[in-house]
């Protein structure tokens, strides 16, 4: 399988998700990422998740996650010999991946200007809340916070229960995304070495497209609309026999088609319903109406039905749903690994959201132990076994 990366060596100096999540996706193009930890207790993550024992075994289910296919090495910054050491690193590196907040780098000696010395091909990309710069520069930002700031929550949930937070860390995660975009690219260009300030907020932002463009261009105030489609009509959830069904009706024909389906064809003449925008603004009768025929029947059966007949639908799934589907489990999303160190299970994680060539990318071996790769990774640049103690010794592993 092609893998655009391969050649490419990261330094992963990130912690809990954006970051991580950003490398993640590095790895998984075929870089080499190598993640750098503090000793002792490296990445948070490490102590974050849903099994407490995992988390006490320093391989919490949050680190599991998104450091499959790194290694890691450990390397105390505030030490002198760290530093030194973290150059060296920098020296064989093609990019450096950071999410302190602004100004933690500059303050360890070891910010953009610092390494852009020693590497001066090196792409730095820091990811952090607010950005680099701007009044909010210092703020504290954790992925609730920004699905705050950001107007994601004043637009999630109804008239009831917005502000809503979204059902996962999905500024962090939109973060990441966004830095490994701009890392690929920045790969791309006829001359490396940049620096990369990656804002979850600008990020999360620049993902509300119409929300945003509503406001900005037509001066409508976005509202919590639940579950329902503002832009047309019929389109939203309905109730079923068992399970909530989406639909998303947005084109007249699609309308009618649907209509005609559920045997509701005197529902096409009633003038309530004749154009898009009387269906908008008869949304809350017209599902009514619709969930008068669709209640007789399971929500799947539906969905299948109306597909065929060219009417966007699909059933709500549960998490565990769509993972067992065969539309997520036959496609190589997702990864098992058994030799998981400190692991004494098989651990099953998601891969990446695209193919390559019609393959799902991968990597090789599982989410690495704390400092599992200091040998190999300082062995290279060329430290024997007794300075590797000693630097263990006072403190810089």
């Amino acid at each position: 399988m092609q893998r655009p990366l391969q050649g490419i060596r990261v330094l992963d100096l990130t912690n809990v998700l954006a970051g991580p999540f950003c490398c993640h996706q590095l790895a998984h193009m075929g870089a080499e990422v190598i993640k750098v930890e503090a000793p002792g207790r490296g990445d948070l993550a490490r102590q974050l998740g849903a099994d407490p024992e995992l988390s006490k075994k320093n391989m919490g289910i949050s680190f599991l996650a998104q450091n499959a296919g790194k290694k890691s090495v450990t390397l105390n910054l505030k030490h002198p010999e760290g530093k030194k050491l973290l150059k060296r690193l920098v020296e064989t590196a093609d990019v450096l991946v950071e999410n302190f907040r602004p100004g933690v780098m500059d303050r360890l000696e070891l910010g953009y200007e610092t390494l852009r010395d020693v590497n001066p091909r090196l792409i730095y990309c820091a990811i952090s809340g607010f950005g680099q710069a701007g009044p909010w520069l210092h703020r504290p930002a954790y992925d609730q916070i920004i699905q705050g700031a950001s107007g994601v929550m004043s637009i999630t949930g109804d008239d009831q229960s917005a502000p809503l937070r979204a059902g996962y860390p999905i500024a962090d995660t939109i973060g990441g995304l966004t830095a490994a975009l701009a890392i690929a690219g920045a790969l791309n260009a006829p001359e490396r070495g940049t620096f990369i300030d990656v804002s979850m907020l600008e990020a999360t932002i620049a993902t509300m497209g119409w929300a945003v463009s509503n406001y900005l261009i037509g001066g409508i105030e976005p509202t919590a609309n639940g579950n329902e489609n503002l832009t047309s009509a019929p389109s939203g959830t309905f109730e079923t026999a068992d399970n909530p069904l989406n639909i998303a009706a947005n084109k007249d024909e699609q309308w009618e088609a649907l209509a005609r389906h559920l045997g509701r064809e005197e529902l096409l003449t009633q003038p309530q319903y004749a154009t898009r925008e009387d269906r908008k603004a008869n949304r809350a009768a017209l599902k009514l109406d619709l969930e008068k025929s669709l209640r007789t029947r399971p929500a799947r059966d539906w969905a299948r039905e109306l597909n065929e007949i060219g009417v966007p639908a699909g059933a709500v799934f549960s998490v565990p749903e769509i993972l067992a589907h065969p539309q997520i489990a036959d496609r190589g999303m997702l990864a098992t690994f058994s030799d998981t160190p400190g692991v004494d299970r098989d651990i099953t994680i998601v891969r990446t959201g695209f193919k390559i060539d019609g393959e799902a990318p991968d990597v090789a071996t599982p989410p690495p132990g704390l400092g599992q790769h200091n040998d190999e990774i300082y062995h290279s640049l060329g430290i024997d076994d007794e300075a590797l103690a000693k630097l263990k010794k006072e403190g810089t592993l």
